[in-house]
């Protein structure tokens, strides 16, 4: 079984599903696709990760994290190992003391747990082949940072509002309060206009 490494390149509103999201993972050093339907919850822990936001209280994947740290558990790798009916399924490769565990795991956790251990990320080379898809030209020609840069996260998880009247006091303001209140699509919104602004 060969195992292909994976990056995320992009989230974005699934087109075959309502309500839904996709993320995109890159073959890391060629060409293929991996387009993976996630639900709006697992969409906007992965966005707030990449975003290296940080609320006030924890994320169910941020609790995750903490408690691995708190036990010495690291997180190795994750592996897309199985394709079945639509369906992918997952493993977290973990480490402790030594000893390696494999626990199984929806694919849009484990990919919201890789963000935060900064892990790898590898699908299983058949998977690749049948449910994956080759980058058109123009993206090819991209590196994957402009890829992310031209299409973040936020960009793509809601629509975007209009900030460019406030100050920057009034946007960090703002950034607080969306965050304390855990409005995370609202706070990925300011922090948008606020990169725009450093540019």
């Amino acid at each position: 079984m060969k195992k292909i490494e994976l990056e995320i390149i992009t989230l974005s509103h699934s087109v075959t599903q309502s309500h839904s999201f996709a993320v995109v993972l890159g073959e890391v050093g060629g060409i293929r696709r991996l387009p993976i339907v996630i639900g709006g919850f697992e969409a906007q822990a992965i966005a707030v990760a990449l975003d290296n936001m940080h609320p006030s209280r924890p994320l169910t994947h941020d609790l995750m994290k903490m408690i691995c740290d708190t036990f010495d558990i690291s997180l190795e790798h994750i592996y897309i190992s199985k394709l079945q009916e639509g369906v992918f399924y997952s493993n977290l490769v973990c480490k402790q003391h030594g000893e390696t565990y494999e626990v199984d795991s929806r694919t849009s956790d484990a990919i919201a747990l890789a963000v935060r251990f900064s892990c790898p990320i590898f699908v299983e080379e058949s998977i690749l082949t049948e449910a994956g898809t080759v980058a058109d030209s123009a993206e090819v020609k991209l590196e994957s940072d402009e890829i992310s840069e031209l299409i973040t996260p936020s960009e793509h998880l809601v629509e975007s509002s209009n900030f460019s009247g406030m100050t920057d006091d009034e946007l960090d303001r703002q950034l607080s309060a969306a965050i304390d209140g855990e409005d995370y699509e609202k706070a990925a919104r300011i922090r948008d206009e606020m990169n725009k602004r450093k540019k």
